[in-house]
């Protein structure tokens, strides 16, 4: 019995290296594109009156969350993805998150924007990242770090901080996923 179950335990983490390196192996190619939530950043949305163009009145990046991105960076330099190009929200803790990865130079985006304290201008911000995944379906693969609810809105998963999916957008913006980016 314990034989049995050293042989599952075994196949499941055999599976696991395979769908991640499948993921990366992707990534590599032109047309991909890893939508990664930002970075730690504890709490729960922003406070009341938060202004975007603010970072003193944003939830930010802890600690913790600087070394996570820095580390996710480094992870996606060492698949050989130091020239990914990388589009960031304009809020702080994804254009910080952006920063730590060092890869090469973010650009702001508004499909990137969070929703979630602005429902109303969900169709408005969820258009315009579909839109730039279009742009994106046959470009060189792409970075975008966003948040969780345009994740959700675009793959119908949800992510941790840190987290992400990797997809292939085609000319429209609707998106294949092709695995999980895991923190």
């Amino acid at each position: 019995m314990k034989y049995l179950a050293f042989l599952l335990v075994a196949a499941l983490a055999s599976t696991s290296v395979t769908a991640d390196d499948d993921v990366f192996e992707a990534l590599r190619e032109d047309g991909h594109v890893l939508l990664l939530r930002h970075a730690i950043a504890p709490g729960f949305g922003d406070p009341a009156g938060f202004d975007v163009a603010d970072c003193t009145t944003q939830r930010n990046l802890s600690e913790q969350g600087r070394q996570q991105a820095r580390a996710i960076g480094a992870q996606l330099r060492d698949e050989g993805l130091k020239d990914a190009v990388v589009y960031t929200s304009y809020w702080c803790r994804c254009r910080d998150t952006a920063d730590e990865m060092a890869l090469t130079e973010a650009q702001p985006h508004p499909g990137l924007n969070s929703f979630f304290q602005a429902r109303e201008r969900r169709d408005e911000i969820v258009s315009d990242l579909r839109h730039l995944l279009g742009e994106l379906a046959n470009g060189p693969p792409a970075v975008l770090v966003t948040h969780q609810v345009n994740i959700r809105a675009i793959t119908g998963q949800g992510v941790r901080s840190g987290e992400g999916v990797v997809v292939r957008p085609d000319q429209t913006g609707s998106v294949s996923v092709i695995g999980s980016f895991p923190p």
